[in-house]
């Protein structure tokens, strides 16, 4: 479970990496600028260190949510088998994708879902979400917050390590 954790937000743990390491530096530099009173650079350095450590807690969020999504599409692959329908709720975002390929793949039906994305006209640098292109004005959408950092809890239907053990000879 760990693990499954761990590859679906994969992207995202590398930028929580960043997000702590420029916390830090900005975090020293506001330090500094306090010390020598300058009322510009505080202001400065603050918003720069505001920015980052808010947003270690957004990627956690996310990193939660992307696992929400990774439980409900690993069962809805396991239930119904791979289709059209299913992987394109899981299109908009890479991190979204990444959820559908990694409960994909843990049961084998990576090759189609790639298939699938590929035809719709996914490609493997399409990092941004696709709504952030097609609505400016996303950050004011109560759809945007509750699907990118407030996914409700889902628990799995299955439980893939015993059926895992019961399917080896």
């Amino acid at each position: 479970m760990l693990i499954s954790y761990l590859r679906v937000g994969k992207l995202l743990y590398w930028s929580l990496i960043l997000f702590f390491a420029e916390s830090f530096i900005y975090g020293h530099q506001l330090v500094k600028s306090i010390e020598q009173r300058g009322v510009w650079a505080i202001i400065f350095w603050f918003s720069f260190f505001l920015f980052s450590f808010v947003h270690i807690f957004l990627v956690l969020a996310d990193g939660w949510s992307r696992f929400q999504n990774y439980k409900r599409v690993k069962d809805q692959f396991f239930i119904y088998g791979f289709q059209g329908r299913i992987a394109e709720n899981y299109i908009g975002s890479k991190c979204q994708r990444m959820a559908a390929t990694v409960a994909a793949g843990e049961l084998g039906l990576a090759d189609k879902l790639e298939d699938y994305y590929e035809s719709r006209g996914v490609r493997w640098f399409h990092y941004i979400p696709y709504f952030m292109i097609s609505d400016p004005f996303f950050l004011f959408k109560r759809h945007f917050w509750s699907r990118t950092f407030l996914e409700k809890a889902y628990q799995s239907k299955f439980d893939y390590k015993s059926l895992q053990y019961e399917s080896t000879p």
